[in-house]
Order: structure tokens, then C-alpha cells, then sequence
């Protein structure tokens, strides 16, 4: 991470990730109770863990040549990517079921995709710092 200002600014794809869980947060506030305990709280826990496993991969320190810290980063990155998936499926449940609005659910996806396509920046980013 680079340092701004005397401290550090936060990877592009936590604050992503962030902006999605709000979004998230807004949206499942207003479905409708019968979803609250099943979809809802499902949605809602795949987007804290995409943020939870991001947060875990930032942990790791790596060093040019130490495959060790590679593949434990890269294993929170896996689940974080998983979640992404997970979120994405079950948004499209809850909108063929009428727990969120279609504009909700094309919003989720298009969040889901700027996250999914920065953390594979990262990963391919962590593989270019250790291996060379």
C-alpha cells in the first residue's frame, strides 16, 4: 500500500468491496421480512467476508521469492473471490424471489464484477512481485 498524507490509503479493491457491503447493507435494510433470517442474511454475510478475506490477504507480508506467504495471501484471496461468487448467486435468488429489485440486483452484479476484476489484478500483481 502506498502512503498518502502520513498514512496509508487502502487498496482499490477493500474499497470496493466496501462500497459493495454498503450498498448491500441499504438494499436487504428493505426486503421483505420474510427474507430477513434466509436471503437476506445470507447476502449481507457473503459481502462481510469478501471484505474479512481481503483484509486477511493484506495481512500478509510478502517477499520477493517466499512462496509460503504466496499461498497462504493467495488462499484468502481464493475465498474471497468464492464469496464474490456466492454473493452473485444469491443476489439472483433474491431477485427472482422479490426480495431485492432488478436494479438492485444489475447494481450487486456490476459492484461484484469491479471487485472480482481488481482482485484478480492483485493476484496476478502478487505472482509478477514474488516469482520475479
Amino acid at each position: 500500500m502506498e502512503r498518502k498524507g502520513g498514512r496509508q490509503a487502502e487498496l482499490s479493491v477493500i474499497t470496493k468491496a466496501k462500497d459493495l457491503c454498503s450498498y448491500i447493507l441499504t438494499v436487504t435494510e428493505k426486503s421483505p421480512k420474510r427474507f430477513r433470517f434466509t436471503l437476506t442474511s445470507r447476502i449481507q454475510n457473503h459481502a462481510l467476508n469478501i471484505i474479512e478475506n481481503l483484509y486477511r490477504a493484506n495481512e500478509v507480508f510478502l517477499t520477493k521469492g517466499d512462496l509460503s506467504a504466496l499461498d497462504k495471501r493467495r488462499e484468502y484471496q481464493r475465498q474471497a473471490m468464492t464469496e464474490c461468487k456466492l454473493l452473485s448467486y444469491m443476489a439472483l435468488v433474491a431477485r427472482e424471489q422479490g426480495a431485492i429489485l432488478p436494479k438492485q440486483y444489475e447494481q450487486i452484479t456490476s459492484k461484484v464484477y469491479d471487485v472480482q476484476n481488481l482482485l484478480g489484478a492483485w493476484i496476478k500483481s502478487d505472482d509478477r512481485r514474488v516469482k520475479n
